[in-house]
């Protein structure tokens, strides 16, 4: 089993930064993926980023250039800097790892741009 627990998420203005973090204990050893996802109201959820064991990372097209993930692998953390946010990239986002071939999810923290 694989806790997660999430934090950073809040209120931005159009063109704002927000830094989310996401720090995950328990059976951390058999983390082999490590992402962010979103879902907007009314939407599907998305993949935004992920970093895998190795250190490839993978963006959605829609936050290429404005997002990076990292990782840092002493705290069990995986960050999400967002940068240049937009009204569109108002959502609840979830921090996701894969361990052991199972998928876990953090509980959200909500991002909202907003004028």
């Amino acid at each position: 089993q694989v806790q997660l627990v999430e934090s950073g998420g809040g209120l931005v203005q159009p063109g704002g930064s927000l830094r989310l973090s996401c720090a995950a204990s328990g059976s951390t050893f058999s983390i082999n993926v490590r992402g962010w996802y979103r879902q907007a109201p009314g939407k599907q959820r998305e993949l935004v980023a992920r970093i895998a064991i190795g250190g490839t990372t993978n963006y959605a097209d829609s936050v290429k250039g404005r997002f990076t993930i990292s990782r840092d692998n002493a705290k069990n953390t995986v960050y999400l800097q967002m940068n240049s946010l937009k009204p569109e990239d108002t959502a609840v986002y979830y921090c996701n790892v894969v361990a052991g071939g199972r998928a876990f999810w953090g509980q959200g923290t909500q991002v909202t741009v907003s004028s």
